[in-house]
């Protein structure tokens, strides 16, 4: 049997560096001295933008850069789902939440793993475009959404938000705060697979004036899926705190311990050129050696902010995120098939045979630190305002693990329709890659209104990056440092009061150096910056109950590829190949949305439309004019739920989700069907005790079909992932 070195795709990282806490520490002094000053003094301003009160559908985002902007005024596309979205569809985790948007896709999400999304057809970078409070964070673990006042998804190229990041978009994670009323709230929840949740909100203010505000949330659930061997448990405790220590001041912190541990399943694969059956039930990791993957997540966050007078204020914010995963996984990847003398590298044999490979990566530790300082304020130059936030963020990320058991840890050869059991292969050989990152970003906006209808908005990140990484036996070392400016323009016209025109155009930077490996001519070499760009039009309306928009837009981002060096025949040999940039993709869009209220009914619905092609590749030109894999052509999103007159308290509701074709393969031989997705939900809201309370009962998947929800391309292996099977789930939420 053929052996090839493989390392599991979704348990690879991209390149850090080694950071030095000499900012951080500054900024920290900072902190810590800026709240010392703001007991002190005695201000004439007061701070409106922090009065303490209940945050439900907020109308700013902060995930934009201009939190103090109307959303709906706002040249940027961003999605808010609130926390009472997030309760009423029983999402538990990141990836149930991307049926209430039709930009955003699945792009690796496995049973038991961490989740990717995709958003425009760009998959996101777990370590680059994920933010909590508005800080940096990795998005390698189990992100609970049990504390979370809202979710935020900024649509699109994101260099003013961010130093560098994959296009696409960014997600960022807000918290429930302390509000001005006791809450006392619990929520139980139970589906037919197993799984069973409880989950406590207590909230409230203490102190003769109330104010010191806290906001605790514990959450425990026993996980299971319809797959064999998914048996799992997670809990969370998350305590947010505030002082208003003055009329002018506001102090906040946030804390959050996480667990889930659950062991994943892995994706399906072709067998030769077919598909299998979309089986969701069927889980390749239960060989007696198969072991669950265990996420232990501790974040945290200050943030004080001070008025300087009734126009300006400032704000200071540290954060911190430490992660510790243990890996395991019995992984499928390629096959041998005797018969033919064929080596499939990148799918099973056209039997069901696979090679099995004993995947143990133990103790991987992953810290993320972060301080950022910002004035925000506003200024009259004759007859246009500006409003302007100016500020520093700088964050230093490290990756520590030690010795896998991966590359050559073939157990044997699998197949899909008997699973027959393998010995285990513990030996960990394989050098882990330690990876650090520096990083300082100054930033400036200015929001200009010009007249009642016209306004301009610029912004400027300025980026410098320092990264390194080694392997744990010294080999494979690589650093660089690279300094990044990425700019952003726009402009609204106001139709009316309830109708805005927008443009704008803002670019996109991903930072990438050659693996440190002796192939590469380039080896430990950084690239030119990947700088992508956009440009994006929209009109938006809202009135009252009714709202829509319509978004056409226009990415373009370069491609690294490996440029085969004289007559080598692949990129395995020492000198064979240049890591360089090769060509770029376009993704081009229409995103239509609309919502509205009429006689007991509550309608809402988006739908995305992506024309992608990869473009200009001297490597393999072959797949110019192509369509990138796992993109599907078409999305739509519908929700609708109607109050029954007759029975006061009970609602119906239901939602559909459809995705149009897309790419198994590179060349787009092989194409995933589409598919139609229904769920349905009955709402009760009642009294228990005296006690508002809401039952739910929901049936995801009304009608039992089976199909591969996503087809990711990665590390030339092909991946497909079915959906879940019909499931029962009943609800119960009440406040005490």
């Amino acid at each position: 049997m053929a052996t090839v070195l493989i390392r599991p795709p979704h348990r690879f990282s991209s390149l850090h560096a080694r950071p030095r806490p000499t900012r951080i520490a500054m900024a920290a002094a900072l902190f810590v001295g800026a709240c010392g000053f703001a007991s002190a003094q005695n201000t004439v301003g007061t701070l409106s933008t922090v009065v303490i009160q209940e945050r439900s559908a907020p109308a700013n985002a902060d995930v934009t850069g201009f939190g103090d902007e109307p959303l709906a005024r706002t040249p940027i596309s961003a999605t808010v789902i609130s926390s009472d979205a997030i309760s009423a569809i029983g999402a538990k985790r990141l990836s149930d939440l991307y049926r209430l948007d039709a930009s955003v896709g699945d792009a690796y999400n496995a049973v038991g793993y961490y989740d990717f999304a995709s958003v425009r057809g760009f998959v996101l970078d777990s370590t680059y475009n994920f933010r909590r409070e508005g800080l940096p964070i990795s998005a390698e673990t189990s992100l609970p959404l049990d504390h979370l006042e809202r979710v935020e998804l900024l649509k699109g190229t994101s260099g003013i938000q961010a130093g560098t990041s994959a296009p696409g978009g960014l997600f960022n994670a807000v918290v429930k705060r302390p509000m001005q009323q006791p809450l006392r709230a619990l929520k139980l929840e139970l589906n037919d697979s197993g799984n069973a949740l409880t989950h406590l909100d207590l909230g409230g203010r203490l102190g003769g004036d109330g104010a010191l505000g806290y906001r605790l949330n514990l959450a425990g659930e026993r996980l299971n899926s319809a797959a064999r061997g998914t048996e799992g448990q997670r809990g969370l405790v998350a305590l947010a705190l505030d002082a208003k220590l003055s009329p002018d001041s506001l102090l906040e912190a946030e804390f959050e311990w996480s667990r889930r541990s659950q062991p994943t399943v892995p994706g399906l694969s072709l067998l030769g050129n077919r598909l299998p059956a979309a089986d969701p039930r069927l889980n390749i990791n239960t060989q007696p050696w198969s072991q669950p993957v265990t996420f232990q997540n501790f974040s945290g966050s200050l943030r004080y902010t001070q008025a300087i007078n009734s126009a300006w204020n400032w704000q200071a914010q540290l954060g911190t995120q430490r992660l510790v995963n243990d890996d395991f996984l019995a992984y499928p990847y390629g096959c041998f098939d005797s018969g033919s003398s064929i080596y499939y590298a990148d799918r099973y044999c056209p039997n069901g045979d696979f090679d099995l490979y004993d995947f143990r990566s133990l103790d991987e530790r992953r810290t993320t630190q972060a301080a950022q300082w910002r004035i925000n304020g506003q200024w009259q130059t004759g007859a246009a305002t500006h409003r302007l936030s100016a500020g520093v963020l700088a964050s230093r990320y490290r990756q520590r693990g030690q010795p896998q058991a991966d590359n050559n840890n073939a157990a044997g050869t699998g197949n899909l329709f008997t699973l027959p059991s393998l010995p285990a292969v513990p030996d960990f050989t394989d050098p882990y890659s330690n990876r650090s990152e520096r990083s300082t970003e100054w930033f400036v906006t200015d929001a200009i209104r010009w007249s009642e209808r016209l306004e301009t908005w610029v912004g400027l990140r300025h980026t410098r990056l320092d990264r390194d990484s080694v392997r744990t036996d010294g080999s494979r070392a690589t650093g660089y440092a690279q300094n990044i400016t990425t700019p952003w323009l726009a402009a609204t016209w106001a139709l009316n009061p309830q109708a805005m025109l927008y443009g704008s155009w803002g670019q996109g930077v991903e930072s990438e150096v050659a693996p440190g490996r002796s192939r590469y001519t380039n080896a430990g070499q950084a690239l030119p910056a990947l700088k992508g760009s956009q440009w994006e039009l929209g009109i938006r309306h809202a009135e009252g109950q009714q709202r829509w928009s319509a978004t056409v837009f226009n990415i373009v981002k370069p491609v690294s590829n490996n440029l085969l060096v004289g007559a080598a025949s692949s990129c395995s040999a020492s000198g064979s190949c240049t890591r360089v940039i090769d060509g770029d993709v376009r993704h081009q869009g229409l995103e239509i949305s609309a919502g509205t209220q009429l006689s007991g009914w509550v309608l809402d619905g988006s739908a995305t439309w992506i024309r992608a092609e990869r473009r200009s590749s001297l490597v393999d030109p072959a797949v110019n004019g192509q369509r990138p894999t796992n993109v599907p052509t078409w999305a739509l999103r519908a929700n609708a739920s109607h109050a029954l007159a007759a029975l006061p308290g009970l609602s119906l509701g239901a939602h559909l989700s459809h995705e149009g074709r897309r790419s198994v393969l590179p060349d787009a031989s092989v194409q995933l069907p589409s598919w139609t997705r229904v769920d349905t939900s009955l709402r009760y809201q009642t009294r228990i005790q005296n006690h508002p309370a809401t039952w739910t009962l929901a049936i995801d998947n009304l009608f039992g079909r089976q199909y591969f929800k996503e087809s990711p391309f990665q590390y030339d292996h092909i991946y497909l992932f079915p959906a879940a099977t019909r499931s029962l789930r009943l609800a119960l939420e009440t406040k005490f």
